[in-house]
């Protein structure tokens, strides 16, 4: 099985979480929302597994591209 993570399309705080580590994934779910400039970015996985390693927390700031969830497909 490969890991693959799931990383932040552009800076902003983590709004929401809506999955957790050990959930079962689709592809094009949404697995977290960030909040930029009042705008809410809804995050969606690009692929299917199971939530290895949830990276991050609610509030959290993060960068363009820091990991915020590995996937194990």
């Amino acid at each position: 099985m490969s890991v693959a993570t799931i990383t932040a399309t552009m800076a902003g705080t983590v709004l929401s979480l809506t999955v957790v580590e050990g959930a079962q994934i689709a592809a094009g779910q949404d697995v977290a929302v960030l909040e930029s400039m009042k705008m809410e970015i809804p995050i969606l996985s690009d692929f299917g597994g199971r939530v290895k390693r949830v990276w991050v927390t609610e509030g959290q700031f993060v960068n363009e591209g820091d990991p915020l969830l590995d996937v194990e497909e």
